[in-house]
């Protein structure tokens, strides 16, 4: 039982940090809403379209400003008091939130509305994501970093399930719209958190101050900097391929397995369950490292393959827990590596730079998913991730240790000429003497 405790203790460490269990709180509500808002979003669009390309439309306009302006919204991050930029951002998200759900229950809503919100909303989002993903250090500071950003991860995909969950229900009881109220309701949790925190113990990050060219700085220490380079080239490579669920979740209810909205759900629920599990054995681990980064990738890979081949509906679904937990690992892995690497004035920009890659690459990933799934099927698009993740994720991380294994022979090798000529010349003055 002692063993027990210590391994919560452990895995929870950073939930005893007063201002971090109020973020987590309070993000347990919201980003169940936005989840909830997922699922009422692609079923909406799908209701309107019936097009797989529709809904990958819609859910790239959310990332378009990520993937254009991303290293800009990093920049913001990094020169302005992250706390005040999020209750900004919070407060806009609730705001597109309750006009979607006016223009729905109103019966007035349009392809062109549903777009232009989701746009809107991506404006949002490339302000807000660098600023949640570098708030977390100041709450909790390096040592704790690692957990927290775990947690988190758990959190995330724990809502869903919940969001999903309670979606579904909402759906089938009231009506689609409500899902939206309920969403731009949720945003004030976050709102609520933020002026509860005791500002006093958070570890803030001196502001960097206005300069010429700071944009183009953040691009060239990335690219100078190889263990930022190649986790961020892996991010990119499955946020492109592979982590379109909500495109192809949505297609392979509808179309393979010829379910409804209750069957989307209970995949992406599943999937949300697994997810959990992945963030708390990532939280219960004390370091990332490098090794686990490419286990993990190689492993996400496998498992996406195999949800692509499920027979049935329910295999899909356990496959599914499998395959959210290697996901959630390696995003979550990927995220604490990056930030514990990065020099604290380039912080904002090098996870602004990681949204980009796994976010923004959405508007090239989902309507190019949504598109294979529509024109075969929602399996083969699916496979095509898991193809992309287990080459492209697995062998860019395995040729980084390669180049580390030849640089660490180099040396050895150095140093064994070292010692041999050491030996040599203590010989040869032996010999003298």
């Amino acid at each position: 039982m002692s063993a027990m405790r210590v391994a919560a203790r452990q895995t929870f460490s950073s939930l005893r940090i007063r201002n971090f269990r109020l973020y987590f709180t309070a993000q347990l509500i919201s980003v169940s809403g936005t989840w909830m808002q997922s699922v009422a979003q692609a079923w909406l669009v799908l209701h309107l379209t019936d097009s797989g390309v529709a809904v990958g439309i819609v859910v790239g306009l959310q990332f378009l400003p990520m993937l254009l302006l991303g290293p800009f919204g990093g920049l913001v991050a990094d020169r302005v008091n992250k706390r005040n930029l999020l209750f900004v951002t919070q407060t806009a998200g609730g705001v597109l939130a309750l006009v979607l759900g006016i223009l729905v229950v109103s019966h007035t809503v349009v392809l062109w509305q549903v777009y232009l919100l989701a746009g809107l909303l991506g404006v949002v989002n490339l302000f807000d994501n660098p600023a949640r993903q570098t708030f977390m250090i100041e709450m909790v500071g390096r040592d704790d970093l690692p957990n927290a950003v775990s947690l988190n991860a758990a959190l995330m995909n724990g809502s869903r399930i919940i969001g999903p969950a309670i979606g579904g229900v909402i759906i089938t009881v009231f009506s689609l719209g409500v899902c939206f109220f309920v969403n731009a309701a949720s945003y004030a949790a976050v709102i609520v958190g933020l002026v509860m925190m005791r500002t006093a113990e958070l570890r803030r990050t001196e502001p960097v101050a206005r300069a010429r060219g700071q944009v183009r700085d953040g691009f060239r220490y990335v690219w100078a900097t190889p263990a930022l380079r190649n986790v961020l080239l892996a991010v990119a490579l499955i946020g492109i391929f592979a982590y379109n669920f909500t495109v192809t979740l949505a297609l392979l209810a509808k179309d393979t397995f010829h379910g409804g909205a209750g069957a989307y759900a209970t995949l992406t629920a599943c999937m949300g369950a697994g997810a959990v599990v992945g963030g708390l054995v990532a939280a219960h681990r004390a370091r990332p490292t490098p090794r686990l980064l490419q286990v993990l990738a190689l492993l996400f890979g496998s498992l996406l393959a195999a949800v692509a081949l499920a027979p049935t509906l329910l295999a899909a679904d356990l496959l599914i827990v499998l395959m959210g937990a290697a996901s959630i690992g390696f995003i979550a892995t990927a995220n604490a590596t990056l930030q514990l690497t990065a020099d604290p004035a380039m912080r904002g920009r090098v996870m602004a730079l990681y949204a980009m890659a796994f976010l923004g690459t959405t508007p090239i990933g989902a309507p190019l998913v949504g598109a294979i799934a529509q024109w075969t099927s929602p399996r083969v698009a699916l496979m095509v991730g898991a193809v992309a993740t287990v080459v492209s994720a697995g062998l860019l991380m395995w040729r980084h240790q390669a180049r580390l294994r030849t640089v660490e022979g180099a040396d050895d090798a150095r140093i064994h000429l070292v010692e041999v000529r050491a030996v040599e010349e203590t010989q040869s003055g032996t010999r003298l003497g």
